[in-house]
Parts: structure tokens; C-alpha cells; sequence
């Protein structure tokens, strides 16, 4: 999946999340730190894997049992995110899958990296 970031899709998280830190918000705040400038909540990335998982791979329908990831670099608006996701354990019934994670930017830089665990759910019609 990918996706640009944009000033409505950081907005819209801080709102809905209540995370309305200046490093996300306020340029002149966020400037004057080490990161020099405004960034996407990091979790907005793990949002992006979440939906790859939910709709796309192992299966729709996947439930999350367990998640890990390490947040690598800031994300900026404009940048292009992609998420990409990759099986590397599945149980021996087959129902609880492992996967690596991770989001690049259009410049090939990971900005995150981790693990994630789905129990597969048959989903009945």
C-alpha cells in the first residue's frame, strides 16, 4: 500500500487521537528541535501495515494478536509512503501467521521495521 501524507491526514489523527503534540502541528515548535521540522505521528505509519493486514494479506478479516515495531525516522508531509508486509512463519495449522513489517519512503528510507502476528479468521458469508 502506499499512500502521501498529507497536512489533512496529520490532522485528522491528532484529532481523532487526541495526540496533539507541536511536533506534529506547530512548524515554528517543531523546527526548533533536533528533528527541524513538523512529522506524521509515527503510528500513522503502523496504520497504513494495519491496513494492508486487515484487507489485503495474510487474508481479510485477520485478527491482530500481537504487534512490534521500531519507528526508524521521521516522517514528513509530502513524503510517500509504502507499506509493505511479508510472511515469514506460519503455524503448523496454519491459523496464526508471523509477518515482517515495514514502511519505506519514496527515497527507498525505512521508517519503520517490525513484526506483526494474525490469527487467521475464516470470515463466513
Amino acid at each position: 500500500m502506499t499512500k502521501t501524507v498529507s497536512e489533512a491526514d496529520v490532522a485528522l489523527f491528532a484529532d481523532l487521537t487526541g495526540d496533539s503534540s507541536p511536533l506534529h502541528l506547530d512548524e515554528d515548535c517543531a523546527t526548533r528541535t533536533r528533528f527541524k521540522g513538523k512529522m506524521a505521528h509515527g503510528i500513522l505509519s503502523a496504520g497504513w501495515i494495519s491496513a494492508v493486514l486487515g484487507t489485503k494479506l495474510p487474508e481479510p478479516g485477520s485478527v491482530y494478536l500481537s504487534r512490534s515495531l521500531n519507528l526508524l525516522k521521521p516522517v514528513r508531509i509530502g513524503d510517500t509512503i509504502t507499506a509493505t508486509v511479508g510472511v515469514s512463519r506460519i503455524s503448523e495449522k496454519g491459523r496464526v501467521v508471523t509477518l515482517e513489517t515495514g514502511c519505506t519512503t519514496q527515497d527507498g528510507v525505512e521508517v519503520l521495521e517490525g513484526e506483526a502476528t494474525l490469527l487467521i479468521e475464516e470470515v463466513r458469508e
